[in-house]
């Protein structure tokens, strides 16, 4: 079984003893559901689990329900004897195929009896009100694929080579060389394999590239079956060549998504909800343009300027073939491979909370990203060759006053050292940039 982080917050939600029904989102293949079974048959003596997918029967039945009291006979009619008070948890799969299983489970939480358990894939989507409405009601855990200490755990790595990891950039100095070189490889694993769970656990096992690719290719087909099957008609062309055209949008010279690839007078405004469909389904990540490196950076973006990222690196490099898949496990860098790198970062900023943006200026350049980090603006540059020292937007950022900026990160292929006002870090510590909570 791979350790996951989301099992914590699975756990917390159990020990609250709240009102709350777990709301566990994600995109397709994330490990939603194994997750939620083993925690739910480890944590209670009954559960009851439905599939709102493949039981069509159970979902006439709940979508035929019109009060709390209904929805509650539907399911202790399908549950057979395994509904025993303070004992049982109630597993929804699916559930975004049933809007009213949401809709009044608000009112069976109300009593005590039994907890209940919700997951489903495209919530963003089916029920696009739900992230910003007054949920009182549920505890939403949103998962990703592995991050790349999940990656590691998987792998084998301990805590003492984590921790070490830690201090180094806490301290500003080079990690253990064994440890740094043990990182950086697991990393250039991670940037082929990526973070869902079934590659993952089938690479561990057995090492084969081939049967990886090949999992990596029909996760990519089931998004695409699921804009065929959950888009608005009109709309599901459009948003298939959206998802299709991320990989070589990203191996522009700019990696800016460009609308007008998708017609001849294509915009955002013409595309835009065909845009935040895949982004609210979890399968794109974006990092929007700011006008300035300045907190808030919200206040500062620009929403139809923007790169586009798929939500796993495996699933991006699967979508480059498996020469590319060769090269990065062979550590040929004669390629370049910085869309790739970015999309990494990119995907772990996202899991850890952090906004994604981007700087640019026709005066100042571009930087990779910019984040919100411990009171100020971090810039960060991710360079994936050896002249990684080249930064010319960032030693223009830096020295501009005005933005208060009095430190940023290269990432890159070297260990830890510092020049001036810059930390030139090894990629894999963009697993150290958490959420900003001053």
């Amino acid at each position: 079984m791979l350790k996951r982080k989301a099992e914590a917050l699975f756990e917390a939600w159990k020990a609250d003893r709240t009102n709350e029904a777990l709301l566990v989102m994600g995109a397709r293949q994330v490990g939603k559901t194994y997750l939620i079974d083993e925690f739910a048959h480890r944590s209670y003596a009954h559960v009851v689990k439905f599939d709102l997918v493949d039981q069509a029967d159970v979902l006439a039945a709940l979508n035929s329900a019109t009060t709390s009291q209904e929805l509650f006979m539907a399911i202790s009619a399908y549950a057979g004897a395994d509904l025993i008070p303070h004992e049982t948890v109630i597993f929804i799969d699916g559930v975004q195929e049933c809007r009213e299983a949401l809709t009044l489970i608000k009112y069976l939480v109300q009593h005590t009896d039994f907890d209940y358990i919700l997951s489903g894939s495209l919530l963003g989507v089916e029920l696009a009100d739900l992230r910003s409405a007054p949920v009182g009601y549920l505890r939403i855990v949103e998962m990703f694929p592995l991050d790349f200490q999940e990656f590691c755990w998987a792998n084998g790595v301990g805590d003492d080579a984590w921790s070490e990891m830690e201090h180094a950039f806490a301290e500003r100095r080079p990690v253990q060389t064994a440890v740094h070189e043990r990182l950086l490889t697991l990393f250039h694993w991670y940037l082929v394999v990526g973070g869902m769970p079934q590659p993952v656990s089938h690479f561990i096992s057995t090492n084969n590239l081939a049967t990886v690719h090949a999992q990596q290719e029909s996760i990519l087909a089931l998004y695409r079956f699921d804009i065929s099957k959950y888009a608005e008609r009109n709309k599901r062309l459009v948003i298939k060549e959206i998802f299709d055209q991320v990989p070589s949008q990203l191996d522009s010279q700019t990696k800016r998504f460009n609308f007008s690839a998708l017609a001849p007078r294509g915009t955002y405004e013409r595309y835009r909800d065909d845009f935040l469909w895949l982004v609210d389904a979890g399968v794109t990540i974006p990092v929007r343009n700011v006008s300035e490196p300045k907190r808030p950076l919200r206040l500062a973006e620009n929403r139809s300027f923007f790169k586009l990222f798929l939500c796993d690196v495996g699933l991006l490099s699967a979508a480059c073939g498996m020469d590319v898949a060769r090269d990065l496990m062979a550590d040929d860098f004669s390629v370049n491979f910085g869309s790739i790198y970015e999309n990494a970062v990119a995907q772990e900023l996202h899991a850890h909370g952090v906004g994604g943006h981007f700087f640019r200026s026709r005066k100042q350049g571009e930087l990779d990203f910019v984040v919100q980090w411990h009171g100020g603006v971090l810039p960060i540059e991710v360079k994936s060759g050896k002249d990684y020292k080249r930064h010319s937007a960032l030693t223009n950022v830096l020295s501009t006053p005005n933005y208060g900026i009095n430190e940023a990160l290269v990432l890159c292929e070297k260990n830890l050292h510092v020049i001036g006002e810059i930390v030139y870090c090894p990629v894999y510590m963009v697993a150290l940039i958490g959420a900003d909570v001053a």
